[in-house]
C-alpha cells in the first residue's frame, strides 16, 4: 500500500525518480509496469498496471452509453500513457499530461493506497491553505468513523 508524502523533482525530460519509500512498495509488490493518466487535468495518477486493470474492470461493467463513463474514458485516455519503470527507477509523464498539471520541477508524490498522485508542489500548498478542513468536513468522515 502506497502511503504517505515525499517531495521530489521531474527532471527537464519529463521523468520522475520514483521516491525511494514507494520504489520499495513496487518492488515488492507490482513489477515494473505502469499507467500515467489524469481524471481530473489538475493531478497525474500513477497506477501500478495490476491495479489499473481493476479499474478497467469496473469501467467495463458500465453501459458504454452512460455519458459519466465516456467523460472518464475521455479523460483517461487523453491523459493516459501505459509505460515501464526503467533501471533507475524514474518514469516518463506524458508531455501533454506535465504541461496541464504543470507537474515539472518540483512536485509532492503522495501514497494514495493502490496509486500515486503526482501534483504541482506550490499549488497543492496553495489549496491547502485556501481549503483548510473544516466542521462540514469533520462531520461528512465521522459517518465513516474517521
Amino acid at each position: 500500500m502506497f502511503r504517505g508524502n515525499c517531495p521530489t523533482r521531474v527532471d527537464e525530460k519529463g521523468r520522475l525518480k520514483l521516491p525511494a519509500d514507494f520504489k520499495r512498495v513496487v518492488e515488492e509488490k507490482y513489477g515494473t509496469q505502469f499507467y500515467i493518466t489524469s481524471r481530473d487535468g489538475r493531478d497525474a495518477e500513477i497506477h501500478p498496471m495490476s491495479e489499473w486493470e481493476k479499474i478497467e474492470e469496473k469501467i467495463a461493467a458500465i453501459p458504454s452509453f452512460n455519458p459519466a463513463k465516456k467523460k472518464l474514458l475521455d479523460h483517461i485516455n487523453y491523459y493516459g500513457h501505459a509505460t515501464e519503470i526503467d533501471a533507475q527507477g524514474r518514469l516518463l509523464l506524458p508531455q501533454i499530461l506535465r504541461e496541464k498539471t504543470n507537474t515539472m520541477g518540483d512536485v509532492l508524490v503522495f501514497g494514495m493506497q493502490t496509486f500515486l498522485k503526482v501534483t504541482n508542489r506550490e499549488a497543492f500548498v496553495n489549496k491547502m491553505e485556501s481549503e483548510p478542513m473544516n466542521e462540514e468536513d469533520e462531520k461528512a468522515l465521522e459517518a465513516f468513523n474517521l
